[in-house]
């Protein structure tokens, strides 16, 4: 299995937490024997099972000739917002794991059923945040682009030249359904407890940690099928792929248009420049399956080979308060940044938060 490295350039600027990187170089290390904040991708895998007749994940095909004059195609979730006028909504479910580790790799146990200080229940906290609640005002740069979900408005401000006349278009993610919370048992082989970016925190490798979950996607085959989300969320934990630290990935079984995707965030616990707390992985995530759900579109920039819309923009997370709690959502990059017309996206900006004032490296 080949992984997707996904370290953007402009992470250069911003791993001062843990480590300082003295060379282009050192950064850009295959091995990661330094811990590093950052995202990956895994490669499209088999589909075990042929999914049910008619179910497929929403979803729509769209092109851009970037800046070098390629036409770039793209696969994104929902309909075509300069031909819909509609709100979509992809079923949602959250599979909790409970990641336990024996007395030879840290003899501790993090469980996101768990409570935080604020009385909620880790995934509780996740599922009342702003990726799922309708209720959070954005207005970008004087634009009100909407009342809704974080990742949906997102979308809507990337496509803003068709939503600001096809305004009841929006991608919603529906109310999140728990799945039962499932259990790994980490071996000392695939990760131990130890202390990243100030926090005590859990490891795993990746490959196993994957291959874990697609034992879960099985067995709950039932009720995830191609046209839904699940997301596996686990609790002050990250993987590894070479080094620490991995916040999050997503990838797919079997091939558009009717394979099964799926994600994986972690959500650690809040502080001052910490690495996915609370819902920062998340938003991560989530917004680059809405804009790559099949891990397959092809950009041409040097710093990122697919349309993976929040890898630019790695720990650039903007505070939003809801429910008096103060969750941190990441920005990210719209089309223009890949070589798309600056004016498709609102106040033809190149992101959410107009915290990228360039194009990407190679248009």
């Amino acid at each position: 299995m080949n992984v997707r490295r996904k370290t953007p350039l402009c992470l250069l600027a911003l791993a001062m937490i843990g480590a300082a990187f003295t060379s282009l170089a050192l950064a850009q290390d295959s091995n990661y024997q330094v811990s590093q904040p950052r995202f990956v991708t895994l490669p499209v895998h088999p589909q075990p099972n042929k999914p049910p007749a008619g179910s497929q994940l929403v979803q729509w095909n769209g092109s851009f000739k970037d800046l070098t004059g390629v036409t770039r195609t793209f696969t994104m979730v929902g309909t075509d917002p300069s031909q819909s006028n509609a709100a979509t909504v992809i079923p949602v479910f959250i599979i909790p794991i409970k990641m336990v580790y024996g007395q030879s790799n840290g003899n501790k146990t993090f469980d996101p059923m768990s409570k935080l200080p604020n009385g909620q229940k880790v995934v509780n906290n996740v599922a009342s945040s702003p990726v799922f609640n309708r209720g959070v005002n954005f207005t970008q740069g004087g634009v009100n682009v909407g009342t809704t979900q974080y990742i949906d408005a997102f979308q809507r401000a990337n496509f803003w030249s068709s939503v600001q006349t096809n305004t009841n278009y929006h991608v919603y993610l529906s109310k999140p359904k728990l799945l039962p919370e499932q259990t790994i048992n980490v071996s000392p082989s695939d990760g131990s407890v130890t202390t990243e970016f100030g926090k005590t925190v859990g490891t795993m490798d990746i490959f196993a940690f994957d291959s874990q979950l697609q034992t879960f996607l099985s067995k709950f085959s039932q009720q995830i099928t191609p046209k839904t989300l699940p997301i596996f969320l686990t609790y002050d934990v990250y993987l590894t792929e070479g080094g620490c630290c991995v916040g999050g990935y997503h990838s797919a079984n079997g091939f558009q248009p009717s394979g099964q995707t799926y994600s994986y965030s972690t959500t650690i616990d809040q502080g001052s420049g910490v690495f996915s707390q609370d819902v920062a992985a998340l938003t991560h995530e989530i917004g680059e399956w809405m804009d790559d759900p099949f891990v397959d579109n092809r950009v041409g920039c040097q710093d990122n080979s697919i349309l993976e819309v929040g890898d630019p923009l790695v720990l650039h997370d903007f505070p939003y308060a809801l429910h008096g709690f103060t969750y941190h959502l990441q920005s990210m990059v719209f089309l223009p940044y890949f070589g798309a017309d600056k004016n498709t996206s609102v106040n033809s900006w190149y992101s959410f938060q107009n915290d990228e004032s360039h194009v990407c490296p190679g248009q």
